[in-house]
């Protein structure tokens, strides 16, 4: 679906980033001619993925934050099926993409970024916002140079003090406290993020990076991870302090402002104290239409996909500290990432299990039983329990738990090992794929700039 070539005010260019549910376009207010990034979000997707609280506490959270160091949001405007987010144009991009053509940055750049982070996340606390998926693809970089904090998409507004219990978040940045499906406070998980990305500036690479999930959360759990052989004493002091799998011993903001490291060229920021008492009309009466709608249309309360720590949040079944331990020779059980969407894994399960002489009996559109194909009596057919279950995270990222209770070990071994070959398999072709399509994006694009 195209997009107008303007709205309201601003006339519309370019796109600069495109997400799941958005695309952010540059603009230009005509009334003053300064350049501002407008994020397009499709109401259809809000109403249909279950998203419109989210996007509202997006919105009232920028709102409430006034910092050099924090995107500001200036309006919002909707229209029957777009919501328009009129924000602070940054044009420096993402730090992200800083790194890819840096590697690492000097001892002076780095720490910088940090101080300014720093700010703004201190800022954010003290007025009860956490922001809880820091990452240097949420870090934009203005034309100065100075960094700016955005994408308020998860972030929780709480009294100080008072635990969190929805994990999120990126995973190689994420808090040990969240992988232990228990409460937790914001304040602590941002700090541990700040941490990750200091480590990543400094070092050009992630302190927790792992290609299988399961061993990374191994490596977060434990806060194992090794300094390069350049970092000064006084960078390993502080990053360490920062990196303590403990909340409750993990040094705090006002303790990381008042290191010997941090304080060397400090100028700190200073952020507007701003009335909560924002002005949302412009927002609820963007979101107007989507509640009409929403009273016409049956929506599932859960979204058809989903973040796998809001999945990890959602179920017991799936507490990430049982990973961490020994389990008896007969419960076994295996978690499997697929590069697939939900419909072509379920057929892969199928095809692996035809593999290993088993077949799949569906209970639902997401779990299956999976038996011997010989014939069996009634007795012996009980004592075989193998199970499989496909859990949607994105539209074509799924996790696949499998289970045995019962069973000869030997057929779940052979079993899991097939489907794993053919997911593995599947990834790298999906990967090509991808990457011959940006290719040839890019050669259009190049092409294009040429004309």
């Amino acid at each position: 679906m195209g997009y107008a070539n303007s709205i309201g005010k601003y006339q519309l260019s370019r796109t600069i980033g495109e997400g799941t549910f958005a695309k952010v376009k540059l603009a230009t207010n005509t009334e003053n001619g300064q350049h501002v990034a407008i994020k397009i979000i499709d109401k259809h997707m809000v109403i249909e993925n279950n998203l419109i609280y989210q996007v509202k506490r997006e919105i009232r959270t920028m709102k409430l934050l006034r910092h050099p160091n924090i995107v500001r949001i200036h309006e919002v405007i909707g229209t029957k099926t777009k919501i328009y987010i009129v924000m602070e144009y940054v044009s420096g991009g993402q730090l992200s993409d800083k790194l890819s053509y840096i590697n690492r940055l000097n001892e002076r750049e780095a720490r910088k970024h940090f101080q300014q982070l720093i700010d703004a996340v201190d800022y954010c606390h003290c007025r009860g916002v956490y922001h809880r998926d820091l990452k240097p693809e949420n870090l934009l970089l203005n034309s100065k140079g100075n960094l700016k904090v955005s994408d308020f998409g998860l972030s929780a507004l709480r009294k100080p003090g008072d635990l969190l219990s929805t994990a999120c978040g990126s995973p190689s940045y994420v808090a040990p406290e969240l992988l232990m499906n228990k409460g937790y406070e914001g304040a602590a998980a941002d700090v541990w993020s700040c941490g990750v990305i200091l480590f990543e500036l400094l070092a050009g690479f992630l302190p927790f990076d792992d290609r299988n999930l399961m061993n990374l959360y191994k490596k977060i759990l434990r806060a194992q991870y090794t300094f390069p052989e350049w970092f000064t004493e006084s960078q390993k002091k502080l990053i360490s302090k920062i990196l303590d799998p403990n909340p409750r011993t993990r040094i705090t903001i006002p303790e990381i402002i008042e290191d010997q490291w941090f304080q060397t060229n400090y100028e700190p920021a200073v952020g507007i104290e701003c009335d909560e008492n924002i002005n949302l009309d412009d927002v609820h009466a963007a979101f107007d239409s989507i509640k009409e709608n929403e009273a016409k249309t049956k929506i599932p309360h859960i979204p058809s996909f989903i973040n796998a720590f809001q999945l990890i949040a959602m179920s017991q079944d799936l507490d990430l500290s049982r990973l961490f331990e020994e389990q008896d020779n007969e419960k076994q059980k295996t978690t499997l990432g697929s590069k697939l969407a939900i419909n072509e894994t379920i057929e892969k399960i199928e095809a692996a299990a035809k593999d290993a002489c088993l077949s799949v009996e569906r209970m639902n559109n997401s779990k299956m039983k999976i038996h011997p194909k010989q014939k069996m009596t009634r007795c012996s057919r009980s004592c075989f329990d193998l199970s499989a279950e496909v859990i949607e995270v994105a539209p074509t990222h799924c996790v696949v738990e499998i289970s045995k209770s019962a069973g000869e070990l030997v057929l779940y071994t052979e079993f899991c090992k097939s489907l794993s070959s053919m997911l593995t398999e599947e990834s790298e072709v999906s990967t090509e794929k991808q990457a011959l399509k940006e290719a040839i994006v890019n050669t259009q694009n190049i092409h294009g700039s040429e004309l």
